[in-house]
């Protein structure tokens, strides 16, 4: 995946190209990447500060964010668009069950804070009496699957996906989870930071505890409980890096075989009341933690695990109820893990949940309503660009055998692309949505979209299907499809609005950290051992496949001694997927750059070069400030290396940057050539 968030439409200007490209006086007074540049930093020692700095000096982060810059930028914008459908369509009346309707009136639901407040935690009274209920562990086991269908998480994770290793199929899928911290090391590691973290939320979860309607002596009990309990389920879950194997995670095994791993479980009831009428087989990431799972059963009582589940459907729900529980919530998973200083404004708060919980409704009319015309075009015309040059770079690879090379061709050319929206789209006729509870609203969407997913079960995968909406600043490799999946407003590029961009500032944005970068996730660590059929199963002969891993292991060390904060390293192992991705479309984004026009001239634009402004394109793409806990929450949680990571480090690894930027021995950004890695 690419990254996280959404920008600046690019207007009508799709055909303008080369008229807009000849205006370089206009573009050298106006230029943001020149604009950008804060020269007190040389490139070759942080590029990324010298191409991001200037920006980031006169955009301090606000206090209501995390993080500031271009994608900040982006979501902006998105929110803003949205805002106006969910007001107008809250405004309007709108026909009962319409599309609008329900925008209108989830939009209403959350900005009724006097009714929220009133409302208090009743709206979740009905779950709590049914976990008040639970009398044994069957009875606690389908209670644990209701909470799944209305989207809470506890105790494991439950999806309906494309089975790994028949991917017509879909299959049913059981992971580790139920953990209230993002990552099971949150439970263990011992640095002071970690460490406060584990103190603060010890103390959040007596305060919710409290918040939802016990005295202070019962609620340190339970928080005391439930952190026992998670700790215990997080010390038999795997480490993240662990579970990028896809061999190990994959254990598919009749439910007859599972139900001996936990025999207290009846999960062929779990199933039925997941929504799964009858079911022979499941796929077990982890069975050792299921077998966990039994033990944890009989070693806490009920009561502990009847608190947990409390504890769970109230955090789960906390930003949909009343101001103590909301602001509570916030201290802890955006001021203590984030750095977030005061909450976002209460608007932008719920438009974003609008969009979160009805994002297909909004898409629709924001395809309509705020997408120029010729998007899919131009995004197409840059992504078949992307996959030329991958096609030409593996017929180039020294090390790859003749045989492999034919397969990987194959796989390159049987790759789906799909761009800026769905051509059907989900139908939601029966969601219901009206102005009476914002939580009731969240509560019927997420059921929804949990019945949508199972009734996937027992029918073939269907290709067609999106899970991003166009108006999201994203993008995604799925290996079970071969596809990638890139939404329509990845084409917008702040700075710029009105014209179109320069092809480096094109080909660095959208085709380097988008199309290069997803294309390159089907041959990276996890994507290469998918087939062109998006099976899992391996096409490599094995020398081919010894030197593949011996150059993936050269970009795990690589980002593994970069330090973060204070004595804070990336996880190598875990971002590696992320790493070559980033590393795979630098490259790609600047070899089809070349045959562009601008690519092949000398022509500056604000005194840089064709080159220059590609790499500084590359660069602009990341532009993103975090605070320090933010950066520190990715580190231990993420996949994906901190932004300024993603940018000094493949394009250390990229010959053509040296020569741009004057990289030389001895500079920081220089790496040895035997240590540069050349992977795709």
């Amino acid at each position: 995946m690419k990254k996280l968030t959404s920008l600046v439409l690019l207007s009508g200007c799709i055909i303008l190209m080369n008229s807009c490209m000849q205006n370089g006086k206009d573009k050298a007074t106006s230029d943001p990447l020149a604009a950008n540049i804060d020269s007190s930093f040389s490139p070759a020692k942080d590029f990324f500060s010298y191409a991001n700095n200037g920006w980031f000096k006169n955009h301090p982060i606000p206090a209501s964010e995390t993080s500031n810059g271009l994608w900040r930028m982006i979501q902006d914008t998105l929110n803003d668009d949205i805002r106006k459908i969910c007001e107008s369509s809250a405004s309007a009346n709108a026909e009962k069950g319409s599309n609008k309707q329900k925008i209108g009136d989830f939009f209403y639901a959350g900005m009724d804070t006097l009714g929220i407040e009133k409302a208090g935690i009743t709206p979740l009274a009905d779950e709590l009496k049914a976990i008040d209920a639970i009398n044994d562990i069957n009875s606690f086991m389908k209670e644990t699957a209701h909470l799944h269908v209305i989207g809470a998480n506890p105790a494991y994770s439950f999806y309906i996906n494309a089975d790994d290793k028949i991917s017509s199929r879909n299959a049913i899928f059981l992971w580790q989870g139920g953990l209230g911290l993002p990552e099971r090391n949150y439970y263990f590691d011992t640095d002071a930071r970690t460490a406060n973290i584990r103190n603060e939320y010890a103390k959040h979860l007596k305060a919710m505890f409290r918040l939802s309607g016990d005295d202070e002596a019962k609620a340190s009990k339970e928080g005391e409980s439930v952190m026992k309990m998670e700790t215990a389920l997080a010390n038999s879950s795997r480490k993240i890096e662990d579970l990028r194997d896809p061999y190990k995670n994959y254990n598919k095994m009749p439910l007859a075989d599972f139900n001996k791993l936990s025999p207290s479980i009846h999960w062929n009831e779990v199933l039925q009341a997941s929504g799964i009428a009858s079911a022979d087989t499941v796929v077990i990431g982890q069975p050792e933690f299921f077998s966990a799972l039994e033990t944890y059963l009989k070693s806490f009582s009920l009561d502990e695990w009847k608190n947990y589940l409390r504890w769970n459907l109230i955090n789960s729900f906390a930003e949909y109820l009343n101001k103590d529980i909301d602001q509570q919530n916030f201290k802890f998973y955006h001021t203590v893990m984030s750095g977030q200083k005061e909450q976002k404004p209460r608007w932008k708060r719920v438009v974003e949940q609008t969009n979160a919980s009805l994002g297909e409704l909004i898409g629709q009319v924001y395809v309509n309503e705020y997408l120029p015309k010729g998007t899919k075009e131009k995004l197409l015309e840059i992504g078949n660009a992307i996959r030329s040059e991958y096609a030409e770079r593996i017929k180039q690879l020294d090390w790859m055998s003749d045989d492999t090379k034919q397969k990987a061709l194959s796989k390159l050319n049987k790759i789906i692309m799909k761009v800026g929206y769905p051509d059907k789209w989900k139908d939601m006729s029966n969601l219901s949505v009206d102005r009476s509870s914002y939580a009731a609203n969240a509560m019927k969407a997420n059921e929804w979209g949990f019945d949508y997913m199972i009734k996937k079960f027992g029918k073939p995968v269907d290709r067609t299907e999106w899970t991003m909406e166009p108006q999201t600043y994203n993008a995604y490799y799925n290996p079970t499809n071969n596809e990638i999946v890139v939404p329509a407003c990845n084409i917008m590029v702040p700075g710029f609005e009105g014209r179109m961009p320069d092809d480096a500032v094109l080909y660095g944005v959208i085709g380097g950290s988008t199309f290069g970068h997803e294309i390159t996730h089907g041959f990276d660590d996890q994507g290469s051992q998918y087939d062109e059929n998006g099976n899992l199963r391996n096409w490599w002969t094995s020398a081919d496949s010894a030197r593949f891993f011996a150059k993936t292991k050269m970009i795990v060390n690589q980002f593994a001694n970069y330090v973060v904060l204070d004595s804070m390293h990336i996880n190598g192992r875990a971002t590696q997927g992320e790493n070559i991705a980033d590393l795979g479309g630098v490259i790609l984004g600047y070899e089809a750059f070349k045959k562009t026009p601008q690519g092949r001239s000398d022509e500056k634009i604000s005194g840089l070069t064709p080159d220059q402004r590609y790499f500084l394109g590359y660069a602009y793409s990341w532009m993103v400030n975090m605070r320090p806990e933010s950066i520190a929450r990715q580190v231990k949680s993420d996949v994906h290396s901190p932004v300024k990571y993603r940018v000094i480090g493949p394009l250390s690894d990229v010959p053509e940057f040296y020569t741009a930027f004057n990289i030389k021995p001895g500079d920081e950004m220089y790496r040895a050539d035997s240590l540069r890695v050349r992977i795709w």
